[in-house]
């Protein structure tokens, strides 16, 4: 079954002329790529008590009491967080109880949040229960442009006739 054939004669392989080793110049240093970063996992049947913290991607599909600080957030249909949140970017199937802060905010349908969310861009599906303010971020006002100064005319005002309340000195 796994035999080779008996009758084809084996003919050595001639390698080919092996080229010139190119010179240090022309090879491209390639920068190190970075490793894309898997997500981390709370799963359901874990529950932690204390603060989450990392700059990195987190799912959450256990309990979590207490605030959870990282880049991007995922809640699961079984996730819960009973604390803050703080991210760049959230998304919630489950239920947090507590305030949300994150630039952009989904709620899917099987969400539930009880506390305020600010936000820069928030998304709502159906069914989604949302109890709390919804707090836009307020990026600071551009510095108001300074009006071209009058020039002020030092002279004696001209005499109009009118007898103007003159200055008490």
């Amino acid at each position: 079954m796994f035999s080779k054939p008996a009758n084809k004669p084996s003919t050595p392989v001639a390698k080919p002329a092996s080229a010139p080793e190119p010179i240090a110049s022309q090879v491209a240093i390639e920068a190190p790529r970075a490793k894309p970063r898997v997500a981390s996992l709370i799963s359901s049947g874990i529950s932690i008590d204390g603060g989450v913290t990392g700059d990195g991607e987190l799912q959450i599909d256990g309990i979590v009491r207490g605030d959870v600080r990282v880049g991007r957030l995922t809640v699961g249909e079984t996730g819960h967080i009973e604390g803050s949140v703080y991210a760049e970017a959230a998304e919630v199937r489950g239920r947090i109880v507590g305030s949300v802060t994150a630039k952009q905010v989904r709620l899917y349908g099987t969400s539930y949040i009880d506390g305020d969310i600010t936000h820069e861009q928030l998304a709502m599906e159906t069914g989604a229960f949302f109890q709390g303010r919804s707090l836009k971020f307020q990026r600071p006002p551009a510095p108001p442009s300074a009006p071209a100064p009058t020039p002020v005319s030092m002279s004696a005002p001209a005499d109009t006739g009118l007898d103007m309340p003159r200055p008490i000195s």
